[in-house]
């Protein structure tokens, strides 16, 4: 001890006081710079940004060099470069509509192969689209092929009727919806045997061309075709440039006999009467002084569930007397709001069925409505229902039910676009959506059962 304090004293005395307070100026230097050799090192190791907050020496007023750093770790996310200069101006448009059909097709749950050598896919630049070797799989192949000569068949003739528009069938599928060449007695969609009717020309279908502002009809094509239903005819969008200004226009298979010679009559009371006598349900003949028409028990069922997701109550309550209808209402204007005082005298319209079939009905002229709010649904349509079919049911509560009218619908391109896209069409699917759920729910609480139902 006594050693190191005389070496101490020795070197204080051989040192000059501006030599030791450079020496410790340099010491603290040093020490300083490799602090930050280090702390940045750190900091470009991490790739983080940093922000330094200073804190003065207790004794000093104003700080001369910062003796705290505090780090602030933040994720460098970079913004994807900008690369839109690289496309050609003439390629851009394409490219924008091919990146977005595709993404489309993503969102609705499934992914095509463009293979136009497929069989059964459309050839490039028809309005139905359909990427795959076959359709979804709840539209039958005559389904596809009445969509398809509907959307694009050349028009041979138009009818003052609707209008009607005559078109000219492909030669490839020239008996495909006649049932079978000339001559071998198939039928015709417009009508007669093939070659009997001036009306019509063999080997081609009939369209019946709706107001633009029908498109729902299109919508309640797809949709009873996902609920396994198969009651309405084929219906696509179409732009036909001498109807309406060629605005994408409905566009529903013809089949006359529809019209009007196999309409049901019946009034509101009669239909509630045959509803709870279960009209063939058990194949018996039906007595003399029963309310049974020909349509089967489980038919009135499948209607219900139909008008009722797409709000149609032409049909079944064709006075408005379920919801309180809006001025320009069609019912409204007539004063049919009126004849609800004596409900049971109301008469039902447009109750058709195939005159070959009379046990099975037509849903026909599907005037449905999305913009009719939740608090005034139609519940009368419902009204007397016991029984749903399990088939639609089990896709309502499925949660697939968007997925599969996504799928449905993207084959029509005129009617997607004119929907304005996916955008639009999932508001419509929306409200589809919240009306199941309500279905539900009223039939839960009114102990209404899901039945198998054949079709």
């Amino acid at each position: 001890m006594g050693l190191k304090r005389d070496l101490s004293r020795f070197w204080f005395r051989r040192c000059s006081l501006p030599k030791m307070t450079l020496l410790l100026a340099l010491i603290y230097v040093v020490y300083s710079c490799f602090g930050c050799k280090v702390d940045f090192g750190l900091l470009s190791r991490t790739g983080a940004k940093v922000r330094v907050s200073v804190l003065p020496n207790e004794d000093v007023s104003v700080p001369t060099r910062p003796n705290v750093v505090y780090i602030t770790l933040k994720s460098n996310r970079l913004k994807p470069a900008n690369i839109r200069g690289t496309i050609r101006p003439k390629l851009r448009s394409k490219a924008r509509r091919i990146t977005r059909e595709h993404q489309e097709s993503i969102k609705g749950k499934r992914t095509y192969t463009p293979d136009w050598r497929a069989e059964g896919a459309e050839p490039p630049g028809s309005p139905i689209r359909i990427y795959s070797k076959s359709a979804p799989p709840w539209l039958s192949a005559r389904d596809v092929a009445t969509m398809r000569a509907l959307a694009s068949a050349r028009v041979v003739r138009v009818h003052a009727r609707g209008p009607l528009l005559i078109l000219e069938e492909e030669p490839q599928s020239s008996t495909h919806l006649c049932g079978g060449p000339c001559g071998q007695n198939s039928t015709h969609l417009c009508g007669g045997p093939c070659g009997q009717n001036s009306t019509h020309l063999c080997g081609g279908p009939c369209g019946l061309v709706h107001d633009p502002a029908d498109s729902v009809e299109v919508f309640a094509f797809h949709l009873d075709r996902v609920l396994g239903l198969n009651r309405t005819l084929p219906a696509v969008s179409r732009k036909v440039a001498f109807l309406h200004d060629g605005q994408p226009s409905p566009v529903v298979a013809w089949k006359p006999s529809l019209y009007p010679d196999d309409a049901v009559r019946l009034t509101w009371g009669e239909y509630q009467r045959s509803l709870k006598q279960r009209c063939w349900l058990k194949n018996i003949t039906r007595k003399p002084a029963s309310s049974c028409s020909t349509i089967h028990h489980f038919e009135w069922s499948k209607m219900a569930l139909f008008d009722f997701l797409l709000q149609i109550h032409n049909r079944l309550d064709p006075s408005c007397c379920g919801f309180s209808p809006r001025q320009q209402d069609a019912c409204y204007e007539a004063g049919r709001h009126l004849e609800c005082a004596d409900q049971d005298r109301i008469k039902l319209a447009n109750i058709v069925h195939r005159g070959q079939d009379p046990r099975h009905l037509v849903l026909t002229a599907n005037k449905g409505y999305f913009d009719r709010s939740e608090d005034n649904l139609d519940f009368r349509l419902l009204e007397g229902i016991k029984e749903l079919p399990e088939r639609s049911v089990s896709v309502l509560r499925s949660g697939r039910l968007r997925e599969k009218l996504l799928q449905s619908l993207f084959l029509d391109q005129t009617y997607w676009e004119s929907r304005g896209g996916r955008t639009g069409i999932d508001k419509l699917i929306d409200v589809i959506e919240r009306r199941a759920q309500v279905l539900l729910t009223y039939a839960n609480a009114h102990g209404i059962a899901a039945v198998a139902m054949s079709e």
